[in-house]
């Protein structure tokens, strides 16, 4: 079989299950989540898992095993943003099914069971919290998440008990440690490397971690046409200069990522000089230390910019996430198994966050980056070519066997 026009196949076929609209839209505990999962019963019968949902609305696929040996899982979730890709995330669900049908169908027989899993919620787009799922397993879910509302004054608890799943059990789902030995997941890159290297696939080194910060400037308004402009206290030219400096000293630090997202102005009118503005600054890296660095120098800047422009200012952190290494034994098993594919995978880091970054309080976690067009995501445009997906399915085949010959 064609592995890779068979992902492209089912791929068209579940991106209609969503909701009217451009691309993608498939959020959580909805009619298009129900019928996304009758499609996924169907891949998962198909390569022979035998399918339920838990508590959390993961439909999980879990594979037969004459041994009592701890699991692997593959996994990635079902849900997508408003007018998304078909690839981001089902992509994953899917290859992992693939592997094992093709695994199957070439009679390899694992001495540990495999089990695909298809979270619910990945995105965090209906509800303010995402990961539901992986935190449910590991045991990190916050129970007060269950409380969180969408735009229509539905709870979390209330979707997630009307779809089926049951929002008093989430707190006794925790896997044993022993019960699992590796999670993977297989994802577009989302990023423009991989094309520009000329690879199909990719070995992700780890998920960056990530910190939020409000940042405020307070000046002194004025009358746009009669304060002088100099000695004005103008506090959105200081945070243009403050925003200058961390783009420009982001863009000489190999791997880290800084943006500012949101910019609010007050009072924000066309004949006055802004008193007052508010930013965010989102810091990206792969190195906790080196993310916690360059929030220190951003606190240094905004100071000296601030003393400089006669402004006030401050900044304060509002989230922060730790970094997730991917591990190093895993890496090595898919860099084998990419080399037996033909692949010279090169190592990047993810600057997204995946369910992989929750599920690494469970098990050691690897994750495999396929080739998207342009290295665009979130949109209708989204691609990944039939061959790339194919060459992803022979890799998590051959990641199987490695951990099989290891076992």
């Amino acid at each position: 079989m064609d592995w890779g026009k068979e992902a492209e196949r089912r791929l068209n076929e579940i991106a209609t299950c969503s909701a009217p609209g451009p691309g993608v839209t498939r959020f959580p505990f909805t009619p298009e989540h129900a019928a996304a999962l009758d499609v996924i019963r169907g891949w998962m019968t198909q390569a022979g898992l035998y399918c339920h949902m838990d508590a959390a609305a993961t439909l999980i696929g879990r594979s037969a095993s004459a041994t009592g040996a701890p699991a692997v899982l593959i996994g990635s979730h079902q849900d997508s943003v408003r007018e998304g890709g078909r690839y981001d995330g089902i992509m994953g669900v899917l290859i992992g099914c693939l592997a094992l049908e093709q695994l199957a169908a070439e009679g390899v027989q694992l001495p540990f069971p495999v089990e695909v899993l298809a979270f619910a919620d990945e995105e965090g787009v209906r509800f303010p919290t995402a990961l539901l799922g992986p935190r449910a397993l590991t045991g990190q879910l916050d129970p007060d998440a269950l409380e969180m509302m969408d735009a229509d004054g539905v709870s979390l608890r209330a979707a997630l008990a009307q779809f089926g799943g049951d929002p008093d059990a989430l707190g006794q789902m925790r896997r044993p440690r022993d019960s699992v030995q590796a999670y993977l997941e297989i994802h577009i890159e989302q990023g423009p490397v991989l094309q520009r290297d000329n690879v199909p696939c990719g070995i992700v080194t780890g998920i960056c971690g990530i910190e939020r910060n409000s940042i405020t400037f307070s000046g002194e308004t004025g009358h746009a046409g009669t304060v002088p402009m100099q000695g004005r206290r103008d506090a959105l030219v200081a945070a243009a200069d403050f925003i200058a400096r961390v783009h420009d000293t982001a863009a000489g630090r190999d791997g880290l990522r800084a943006t500012v997202g949101t910019l609010n102005l007050k009072p924000a009118v066309v004949n006055a000089i802004p008193r007052e503005a508010e930013l965010t600054l989102e810091i990206r890296a792969l190195s906790d230390e080196e993310r916690a660095a360059f929030a220190a120098e951003a606190q240094v800047w905004g100071t000296e910019i601030a003393a400089a422009r006669g402004t006030a200012f401050s900044m304060s952190r509002t989230y922060a996430q730790p970094a997730v290494p991917c591990a190093p034994a895993l890496m090595d098993t898919l860099e084998a198994g990419c080399r037996h594919s033909g692949i010279a995978a090169p190592r990047l880091p993810s600057g997204a966050t995946h369910d992989a970054s929750a599920m690494a309080a469970l098990c050691e976690t690897a994750m495999l980056f396929v080739r998207c067009r342009d290295g665009i995501s979130h949109r209708p445009e989204e691609f990944a070519s039939a061959e790339d997906m194919a060459a992803a399915v022979q890799v998590t085949c051959e990641f199987l066997k490695g951990r099989a010959e290891a076992a």
